[in-house]
């Protein structure tokens, strides 16, 4: 059998003649912050401080001997190397890598003697490939593009400039005999209610005469076949196999599978993964709206609920199962169904899509090019193709995955940015796109789809984001205009949205020790890396409400506010237009530091209410006021359960003062995955800042209509008792309270609430759960209660 020995020991760092303990899996500026080499970069202005690291050269060492090993053959593994570097043993040359986003697998049998792992800087790299392939645009300045790296390693419009390296994935010696499982393809289908699973494999051997079989078992069928030369397929049908299904829509059930090489009785090597029985489609059929863009799993046509994601960690080595496990979590319990993994990241862990499958979480996956051109000549091609060979096959296990995407932007780059003049028909990352990206999924995972980018209308014959064709990034909103305006269309599909807030209080004061925090103090300042990030979180205020001058604490309310609604109103808008429709995913989910960002999951894994805004706008079940063409309103019943929804829909027109001036109730039936639109009778409608509407029904969240911006509304100074409650806190309205928020990190920095923005009519009452805080306080507690207040 294959034997595995793990090489996580031993290493020391190399720096300025001393032998500093190493961590691997790891990176240089792990292991200089955890000397006391270099200042937290995550904290105040330390950033800067530590830029000469990317620019360095680094060596790994540690001793290692093999000459005593019993087996034919010693494989020295690296499963990830970030990124230049040069491995030798003993001064012998084993070779040299260029890619963080590949394995690597050196034969040092028989060998000992000193291991070094010598990494070049990832700048000198990029640099030097520039120099040969000439300039190629990018949305930075950083030379990304030149290497094949995790792009915001370089920085990003939300993440610090932290170029790293080192062996950032685990390192082991395979010691092996006669032949051992190169790759395994296993290629997973549903005929008829039987699974069907076919694994293809190559193998590698020592002994070209030796004859070999493999064994499969999966859901305890058997089914052997022989490997021809150092290829072999056996396929396997499981009966009446149980679906493995997206969160909300079924469960998730995984069958192991076992393949073992087989030399007569001798087992040479065993493969295990999990896997899921499901189909997956992407219907992109032509209609009277345009070009679609929905996913069908197991016949069922979904609006996917997803979110953008992002590195966890800007150095990734750092993020463990557990971490993945509670980021993952945080999105599944916000009713998130759909993950897309960002082409400026990292191909992740195998932990991140075994705990999506485990959850139902679907995962669109891209390919890792972001918002620059990409040189198509060598050394890039060909490093281009091995990576996207190698996590093909080695993510083509998980059922939670349902997409290949080609890159991010990129297309629309091309034809947006001013790409063109400027490249003068150098090659861009089309071919990559269009040609050969394509090709490998469908060699490799056929079972899926491939969508060219995000956006992409799928033609030159459209513009590549329009909102009529394929997927859509609504960017224009944010960066010129109000959040209403996403009520102004109907895109198929948003693959990218958002709006900035600052991160929660107790990150800041953590990440901005000793600072005077203002919006625009120093350390705010440097975190917050948007271009004019700072400016349009003020524009989007103003436009909404009075700005608060001098008033850091008001001015950080408002800003979650205004992110937790600006987000609400697309989503409310977009999923009330299903199936034309058929997916949101917000950008983003999560940070990589303490930072001024879309986040909903700030970078000390706070949620923001925005977070809590998805629980409820990501529900099956959601009420949603419509505004017609006509001027007319309709309250949207959407229902994304699998169960129709008859009910009554209760509606009032109220004043601010709390008094009902006319109400109504309507019966209502929303089909199973289905959207109805209810009219409001014109007698409720909402005439005047002093009005608004409130809809409601059973079992689904309340809407409230407001027609007019808050800075208008002639808001009751409020009136709320706070009480504590077994577990938390409970506060009763004497007056209309809108978006009452308890930011519960202010009373202790462990402290979790249970949910977000809620508004209250007079007399209603709301318990607020809360968590790690230690000794409960009513007057701590209202004095981190924040709501709308009249406008001075």
């Amino acid at each position: 059998m294959v034997e595995a020995t793990p090489l996580d020991e031993g290493w020391v760092l190399l720096h300025e003649g001393a032998s500093l303990p190493a961590a691997v899996p790891g990176c240089v500026h792990t292991d200089l912050l955890a000397a006391g080499v270099i200042p937290d970069p995550f904290l105040g202005r330390n950033e800067p401080e530590v830029a000469w690291v990317g620019r360095r050269e680094w060596t790994y060492e540690r001793d290692l001997d093999v000459s005593g090993a019993p087996h034919e053959q010693t494989d020295l593994v690296f499963d990830g190397l970030d990124t230049v570097a040069e491995i030798r043993l003993d001064g012998r040359l084993l070779g040299r890598v260029r890619n963080m986003h590949r394995s690597y697998r050196f034969d040092v049998t028989g060998l000992a003697g000193r291991l070094t792992v010598r990494f070049a800087s990832a700048y000198t790299e990029a640099e030097a490939v520039r120099g040969e392939l000439g300039e190629r645009p990018g949305a930075y300045a950083e030379p990304y593009q030149y290497v094949r790296k995790m792009a915001c390693s370089f920085g990003w419009d939300w993440g610090p400039t932290l170029v790293t390296a080192g062996i950032w994935r685990p390192v082991r010696l395979e010691h092996w005999s006669t032949a051992r499982i190169a790759r395994v393809r296993p290629l997973v289908t549903v005929e008829d209610g039987t699974g069907v699973l076919e694994l293809r494999l190559d193998v590698e051997r020592t002994r070209v005469e030796a004859d070999l079989t493999v064994e499969a078992r999966v859901g305890g069928t058997v089914a052997r076949a022989a490997v021809d030369g150092t290829t072999g397929v056996v396929r396997l049908r499981v009966p009446d196999v149980a679906l493995w299904w997206p969160r909300g829509y079924g469960a998730q059930p995984l069958y192991d599978v076992e393949l073992t090489l087989l030399h007569g009785t001798d087992r040479l090597d065993v493969w295990r993964r999990r896997v899921g029985f499901r189909t997956v489609e992407l219907d992109r059929s032509a209609d009277e709206h345009g070009t679609g863009f929905t996913l069908v799993v197991n016949g069922e046509r979904l609006f996917a609920r997803g979110v953008n994601w992002i590195p966890d960690d800007v150095f990734p080595s750092r993020v463990t199962r557990a971490r993945y496990e509670r980021r993952l979590r945080q999105a599944a319990d916000a009713g998130v169904d759909l993950v897309r993994v960002w082409g400026g990241g990292i191909y992740e862990d195998d932990a991140f899509y075994d705990v999506c499958d485990e959850l139902g979480l679907m995962v669109w996956q891209d390919f890792l090019f972001a918002c620059a051109a990409y040189p198509e000549e060598q050394p890039l091609r060909g490093e281009v193709e091995a990576e996207a060979r190698e996590n093909v096959v080695r993510l083509m296990p998980h059922p939670s995955l349902v997409l290949w995407n080609g890159n991010n932007e990129n297309l629309w780059g091309f034809r947006d940015w001013e790409w063109e003049g400027p490249l003068a028909g150098d090659s861009w990352g089309e071919g990559y796109y269009l040609g050969l990206l394509p090709r490998i999924v469908a060699e490799l995972d056929p079972t899926r789809p491939y969508t060219a980018g995000s956006p992409w209308s799928g033609s030159w014959d459209r513009h590549p984001n329009d909102p009529a064709h394929g997927t859509h990034h609504s960017w224009e909103v944010w960066n010129r205009q109000d959040y209403a305006e996403y009520r102004a269309s109907v895109p198929r599909f948003v693959a990218e949205f958002g709006w900035q807030a600052p991160p929660a209080y107790a990150t800041l004061r953590r990440a901005l020790p000793g600072e005077e925090l203002a919006p625009d103090s120093p350390g705010m300042l440097h975190h917050q890396k948007a271009e004019d990030g700072n400016g349009k979180l003020n524009r989007g205020l103003e436009r909404h409400f009075a700005l608060p001058e001098g008033d850091f604490d008001r001015w950080h309310y408002l800003t979650q506010v205004n992110q937790a609604r600006a987000v609400a109103a697309g989503i409310e808008h977009w999923r009330s237009h299903w199936p034309v429709c058929a997916g949101t995913v917000v950008w983003q989910l999560n940070d990589c530091w303490p930072v001024t960002s879309w986040a909903a999951i700030d970078g000390d894994g706070r949620e923001k209410p925005l977070y809590h805004e998805l629980r409820r706008v990501y529900a099956d079940r959601l009420l949603t006021v419509r505004e017609e063409r006509d001027g007319g309103l309709v309250v949207a019943v959407v229902n994304q359960s699998g169960e129709v929804w008859p009910g009554a829909l209760r509606l009032r027109r109220m004043n601010v003062e709390g008094e009902v001036l006319g109400a109504a109730e309507v019966g209502f039936t929303a089909g199973r995955r289905a959207v109805e639109a209810v009219p409001v009778p014109r007698e409720l409608q909402p005439g005047g800042p002093k009005e608004f509407l409130v809809a409601e029904a059973d079992g689904a969240s309340r809407a409230l209509r407001f027609p007019a911006p808050d800075r208008e509304i002639p808001y009751p100074r409020p009136r709320f008792e706070v009480a504590l409650v077994p577990g938390g806190i409970e506060v009763t309205a004497r007056t209309l309270v809108r978006d009452l928020l308890l930011q519960a990190d202010r009373l202790h920095p462990a402290a979790r609430a249970d949910r977000g923005l809620v508004s209250l009519l007079p007399g209603e009452r709301v318990t607020i759960g809360v968590r790690g805080w230690a000794n409960p306080d009513a007057a701590a507690a209202r004095a981190a209660l924040y709501c709308m207040e009249p406008s001075r």
